[in-house]
């Protein structure tokens, strides 16, 4: 029985050894650096814009090992991260309607790159969005990244 079990946790591991579930996404609360390690005396990698989402993997010691959009693995303080909820725009030019479907009013348009404040999770792949400058709407959740 033990064995039965062993081996059944072992292949459970197994199946999924190099995928990485997402625990949370948090926003950058203030333009941050991003570390390849735990520390302010590692290596810096690059500044992080403020509001920015990253997905959360790992907590430690008052540090966060987050991915970005971009698939890269960085560092960061956990001071630097707020529970507030962004999304990042991931086409070229994202469509923001009134109402969550195709044929509804557009609000405006988003380009690449465009951080929006996340105001309802995902509902029949939309999601309910907020520009800096006031402007809300619906955005197709496959547009953007963050969710």
């Amino acid at each position: 029985m033990r064995r039965a079990l062993a081996l059944f946790c072992a292949s459970v591991l197994l199946a999924t050894a190099g995928q990485a579930l997402a625990l949370d996404y948090l926003a950058v609360a203030e333009a941050a650096v991003l570390y390849d390690a735990p520390s302010q005396k590692a290596k810096p990698l690059h500044v992080i814009a403020r509001g920015t989402p990253v997905e959360v993997l790992v907590a430690v010691e008052g540090w966060v090992k987050v991915r970005d959009q971009a698939g890269d693995l960085a560092w960061i303080e956990k001071r630097q991260l707020t529970d507030q909820r962004t999304v990042i725009v991931r086409v070229a030019r994202a469509q923001i309607q009134a109402q969550a479907e195709d044929k509804a009013a557009l609000i405006f348009e988003g380009e690449k790159d465009l951080v929006l404040e996340l105001m309802l999770p995902v509902a029949n792949g939309w999601a309910r969005v907020k520009h800096r400058d006031g402007a809300e709407g619906y955005i197709r959740a496959l547009q953007v990244w963050g969710l």
